[in-house]
């Protein structure tokens, strides 16, 4: 183990700093300072390397997180890298944009702060990749089998790389201009930016799997056609239809999906010129729903220039502290102050939006809006109590329903579940023999972790279904849920 008493020793919760506002706001880069090494090292010594270690259970991937802590500790980053890997083909993304639920279930977290998981995590892989210990590991034999991968984003890169690995020749195709799906178009810069895609991309390509960007399977090659060709498809498409508020002036000109205008933003910062792009500069911002989708909305239109930023949530503000029915080990919903509301804006919750406002041409003025009460279960604006906020620029952040499914269910006719999920047995097979879904597109809007865990057990059955057996990893199954708790 680590550091045995490094519990005892060290009890701060250590975190690497966030550059100062007024100068981050200067530029698209990442938040956060580098960690001083030994700061670092003293807090994976906190690890206690417990004997039943409920962050392997806390995170989907069952990351060894004791063992990669105690060689952080130890100051062997090539041995920790090489554990890490073991399970997770991309810490780098994870270690940025996942909420960490392992944190959540750490054995110290019941009466001290949990250790710091996520930061050790990123900085063993950013230690590999500057150290140029993340080498390509191509198969040693081909297999002859030919699998599709549509959609390019964390759990189509982890299927991918696991069944080039495999030994099956692998492509990756994606309708954007660029590969990395939302890593790539609607994760902000100044969250993760996208030398982290480009550098693991190309180990990608050196061990061999083929990408095909700009093509969109459905239009560009129909899905029966592409199912044809290759011996085995993986739909990886993600949950990309937004959930929408139709409500009076829904319409308006100024009202748009967050996801709309994070994209343009992402290919502005690639150096793309956007005509008519969506910008916050010099107007008055109000940001629908109080989820990470909105904080990067808000850090966003704080780096654009916007004049204000007020970020309204329908539900109640969670508390500061895990409450009652949320113990130890699962993951509480807790009150946060994330990098983007540290920068300005103001939060408001318990707010419905009645009604988009406009102007006398046609464009959003302001928004109207009530406080949230519940009725019979349900939470419906309270009479008497509206009043109206300024708005220029309206980003709806309210989730996502589900996948794309007009050219599935012609095409392939392949069923959804009442979520508006595509159906999948507990081999991640749909009705259509050969033919697999993994993250997003299968399980619902989810995290990173669990779209990277999904695609290494597709993976799996996909070398199953093509070779009879697999030595690949299975690490969830379908129907697996974050940890809960029956009272």
């Amino acid at each position: 183990m680590a550091d045995p008493k490094g519990f005892l020793k060290v009890q701060k919760r250590e975190l690497p700093k966030r550059r100062p506002v007024a100068v981050r706001l200067m530029d698209w880069k990442e938040v956060y300072e580098q960690q001083e090494s030994g700061e670092l090292r003293r807090q994976a010594g906190r690890c206690m390397d417990c004997g039943v270690p409920f962050c392997h259970q806390g995170c989907p991937l069952g990351n060894l997180i004791p063992e990669w802590n105690d060689l952080t500790w130890r100051d062997e980053g090539r041995q920790a890298i090489e554990r890490l890997h073991s399970t997770n083909n991309f810490p780098e993304f994870t270690g940025r944009l996942c909420p960490a639920p392992c944190e959540a279930s750490c054995v110290l977290g019941i009466n001290q702060p949990p250790v710091t998981i996520k930061q050790v995590e990123v900085s063993i892989i950013d230690q590999a990749f500057a150290n140029g210990w993340v080498t390509p590991h191509p198969p040693e034999r081909l297999t002859g089998k030919t699998v599709a991968v549509v959609g390019s984003g964390p759990a189509g890169l982890a299927a991918a790389q696991q069944l080039t690995r495999a030994g099956h020749t692998v492509a990756v195709y994606e309708r954007d201009d660029r590969i990395g799906g939302l890593l790539r178009y609607g994760i902000p810069d100044f969250k993760m930016e996208k030398k982290q895609i480009e550098q693991r991309l190309a180990q990608m390509q050196a061990e061999g799997t083929r990408f095909r960007a700009g093509v969109e399977i459905g239009k560009d090659i129909a899905w029966d056609d592409l199912r044809a060709r290759y011996d085995a498809v993986i739909v990886a498409t993600g949950a990309t239809v937004p959930r929408d508020l139709p409500i009076p002036g829904r319409d308006l000109a100024g009202v748009h999906f967050a996801m709309e205008y994070l994209v343009q933003q992402n290919k502005a910062g690639a150096g793309d010129t956007i005509a008519d792009q969506i910008t916050a500069e010099g107007k008055h911002v109000v940001v629908l729903g109080g989820g990470d989708t909105g904080a990067d909305c808000i850090g966003t239109s704080h780096r654009q220039g916007a004049l204000s930023v007020t970020n309204l949530a329908i539900g109640q503000q969670p508390p500061e502290e895990r409450p009652a029915h949320q113990p130890w080990p699962m993951a509480p919903t807790l009150f946060e102050v994330s990098s983007a509301h540290e920068e300005g804006g103001e939060r408001v919750f318990l707010a419905s939006t009645v009604e988009f406002l406009s102007n006398e041409v046609g464009e959003v003025r302001a928004i109207r809006v009530a406080e949230t009460e519940f009725v019979d279960g349900r939470r419906v604006p309270k009479s008497g109590t509206e009043r109206e906020i300024p708005a220029d620029l309206v980003l709806l952040a309210l989730g996502f329903t589900g996948p794309e499914r007009e050219h599935l269910e012609e095409q392939l006719s392949v069923p959804f579940d009442q979520r508006g999920a595509i159906e999948r047995d507990a081999s991640y097979e749909t009705s259509q023999p050969g033919v697999f879904v993994t993250g997003d597109a299968g399980r619902g809007q989810s995290l990173i972790v669990w779209a990277i865990a999904e695609g290494r057990a597709t993976a799996s059955a996909v070398d199953k279904y093509l070779e009879g057996t697999t030595s690949l990893p299975f690490p969830v199954k379908p129907t697996d849920r974050p940890i809960s708790v029956s009272f």
